[in-house]
């Protein structure tokens, strides 16, 4: 006998960093849990109508621009579940609207709650490591083992060349959930290790010449940002995550000024999504970009 399946629109608010969580009510399916606010799709109704919808009704806001986040299947032991995830940030303007018992979480925080099962893939795309690696050696991602592994991400920064994708194929599952790579590289992937990958990566201009709609979906994508034309049309186009450079001046790019921490913490405080400082940095100046309000730090040397 077929289970009766049910569709949910879900959405992930975001606001400096922090994202929006409620509480499941013990008479719920899946209650006494924390979830994100959504609810089904009306006969009649596409998912973003939906979306809208609740979020207007649960949350008491009413926000027009959403970009797609994904669509995930889950089975539970006595109903099939399609999840339809949308993503928005939330206006300053609109804060003293939101209702209780709607809370701002940290996105570190969400590790802790007690989601339903078929939140688990959302809440892992949302948490970052704090680390990326960046190099051209991928035999680095290789030997990086344990805990260190936890709190890194490696880029693979190479050309889009057979040799690459014959590397890229021969990895394990733990170190493709580790592995970003640019979009053109990851095109050439297999379908089957592209799902895998951790990220994709935008250089600067690819970012640039990005039209609204055009962004992968089901992954997390990352953006190379110089400036702050940059990062607001990052987030404008729904990425889920940027890296800003230079912050300081480095041996490679000596001609290129660094933004300088102040001005870093201006052009962050400009958006909603994480930001991984580059630039003249080493693994333990994560503390210092977090006060600037980087959500943490990438490297290629001193890393």
């Amino acid at each position: 006998m077929s289970k009766p399946s049910v569709h949910v629109a879900i959405a992930l608010l975001f606001h400096r960093g922090k994202v929006l969580v409620g509480w499941r009510n013990a008479d719920q399916h899946q209650g006494n849990k924390y979830e994100f606010p959504g609810g089904k799709v009306e006969a009649g109704e596409t998912p973003v109508e939906a979306c809208r919808r609740e979020i207007f009704e649960e949350v008491g806001i009413g926000i027009q621009q959403w970009h797609v986040f994904d669509v995930i299947h889950h089975e539970y032991d006595d109903i099939e579940v399609y999840l339809h995830l949308f993503h928005a940030q939330v206006p300053e303007k609109y804060l003293n609207d939101i209702q209780k018992p709607w809370t701002w979480y940290r996105r570190d925080q969400l590790l802790e709650l007690n989601f339903p099962k078929a939140n688990q893939a959302i809440v892992q795309r949302l948490v970052w490591a704090q680390q990326i690696k960046i190099s051209a050696e991928i035999d680095t991602l290789v030997e990086t083992t344990g805990a260190d592994l936890n709190h890194k991400l490696f880029y693979f920064r190479t050309e889009a060349d057979q040799t690459a994708i014959d590397q890229i194929q021969q990895l394990d599952d733990i170190a493709l959930s580790k592995l970003i790579v640019n979009v053109d590289l990851w095109e050439q992937l297999s379908e089957q290790v592209q799902k895998k990958v951790s990220a994709i990566h935008f250089k600067h201009d690819q970012l640039m010449a990005q039209m609204a709609g055009q962004l992968p979906t089901g992954i997390r994508c990352i953006a190379a940002c110089h400036d702050l034309v940059s990062l607001q049309k990052a987030q404008v186009l729904g990425y889920d995550a940027v890296i800003l450079s230079p912050v300081l001046a480095t041996e490679s790019h000596p001609e290129a000024h660094g933004l300088g921490w102040d001005t870093f913490a201006s052009y962050v405080e400009s958006i909603d999504i994480p930001v991984f400082a580059l630039g003249g940095l080493k693994p333990n100046d994560l503390e210092i970009a977090q006060q600037h309000g980087a959500y943490g730090v990438a490297g290629i040397r001193n890393f």
